[in-house]
């Protein structure tokens, strides 16, 4: 008999986290190693927003909330949904959660049964496909290649939906690729969701106000009106905010859905923190101002990392129009051989060479279901980037 449950068998540990441990590690032991694996802004919580957790914390805003958020943060986060994508919630229709994975955990586990399929584009963050396997469920992944921009299209979601498939996940800008939707190609892949009303829809508008395309942000539910009542908006305050480590995640959506993620939740953490609740309600009803001043400064690094890589021989890495990663295209450098002999058969190898004689640390693009590729984060100094990034390019020009 085993000693842990057969969902936990289904799950794998983290890659980007179990490399950023590993940079930890490294680091630890006096390694000149720079961590490009973590998926953290390197700005700090804006001071609005500190101060307010501090007056939370002062006027003993301590104790046991709502499950699901207290009313003034679902008030903020329908604000911040009528603001910024012109969708209409009400308090019924809003969870709050520890952090953004919680949001999507506890919408999957509540939803899917065994047998019920979950559409994923391929490359997807490492997360996404475990927890619909601890569910019980099955991922049905369609491939996004470099080629489309890393983006699906509406033939190829036609074809991936089955009388089986119970969601589908999008999630743009996307984690890893940087890749977004725009309206438009939203609406195609709308209409073929139109068609099957079946299926429930789930978008990861995490990486919302990290934008660099030249029209507006959209997400699905705003640009496809008819499907508001089968889909699930999914965001939060980590990365736009700096909040990563305050853990306050957020979905609108349906009513039914919303409760029984609110069921699932009190049986398992119960309210997300209420000091960190307090915080995020400043942050969404507050100055938005910041966010353009910290995207010129993402834009910055990300035109210096793309070039950059570019130059590095057998990489090819495409402009993202969000977020804040690149997600380099490896194939000129797959079956070349590094100075010491070992030949570099995956994208895994590469970033273990790049790791063990470059000191820069990414994570494969197995991990994010498409291969060969990798992963590096462009949020922290434009001076740290530059090392790394010339460090690449002599690790890809030493191999034969």
């Amino acid at each position: 008999m085993s000693q842990t449950s057969a969902a936990l068998g289904r799950i794998q540990p983290s890659a980007t986290l179990a490399m950023s441990a590993r940079v930890n590690a490294l680091k630890a032991e006096g390694v000149d190693v720079i961590g490009l694996s973590a998926g953290e802004p390197d700005f700090d919580t804006p001071d609005f927003v500190k101060e307010a957790g501090i007056a939370a914390i002062r006027n003993n805003l301590t104790r046991y909330t709502d499950v699901d958020g207290t009313a003034d943060l679902k008030e903020a986060v329908a604000f911040k949904f009528k603001r910024d994508n012109g969708l209409v919630y009400k308090r019924s229709q809003i969870s709050v959660n520890s952090g953004g994975k919680h949001t999507l955990f506890n919408a999957l586990v509540a939803t899917v049964d065994a047998g019920d399929e979950v559409i994923i584009p391929a490359p997807y963050w490492v997360s996404y496909p475990d927890i619909v396997n601890f569910a019980g469920g099955t991922p049905v992944f369609i491939e996004a290649p470099a080629s489309q921009g890393y983006k699906i299209t509406a033939a190829q979601l036609e074809a991936a939906i089955t009388p089986r498939t119970k969601w589908v996940l999008l999630n743009s800008p996307s984690n890893p690729s940087g890749a977004a939707y725009s309206a438009e190609e939203l609406k195609a892949l709308g209409d073929v969701l139109l068609r099957h009303p079946h299926v429930l829809v789930m978008t990861d508008d995490m990486y919302e106000h990290v934008w660099y395309a030249p029209t507006p942000f959209a997400t699905i539910a705003q640009v496809c009106p008819d499907l508001y009542e089968r889909t699930l908006t999914v965001n939060g305050c980590s990365k736009a905010f700096s909040m990563t480590g305050w853990r306050i995640g957020f979905a609108g959506g349906p009513e039914w859905i919303i409760k029984a993620m609110g069921k699932l939740q009190s049986q398992s953490t119960s309210n997300p923190c209420s000091i960190s609740q307090a915080a995020a309600t400043a942050a969404l009803t507050g100055d938005q101002a910041f966010l353009e001043e910290r995207n010129a400064a993402f834009r910055k690094r990300r035109d210096m990392v793309v070039a950059m890589l570019n130059d590095a021989p057998g990489l090819d890495c495409p402009t993202p129009e969000g977020a804040f990663y690149v997600y380099p295209d490896a194939s000129g450098v797959i079956g070349k051989t590094t100075p010491k002999g070992q030949v570099i058969d995956s994208d895994e190898a590469l970033i273990g060479y790049f790791l063990d004689e470059a000191r820069v640390a990414a994570v494969h693009g197995a991990a994010f279901g498409l291969s060969p590729a990798f992963r590096i984060s462009y949020a922290t100094s434009e001076e740290t980037l530059k090392k790394a990034c010339t460090r690449i390019q002599e690790a890809c020009a030493a191999l034969k």
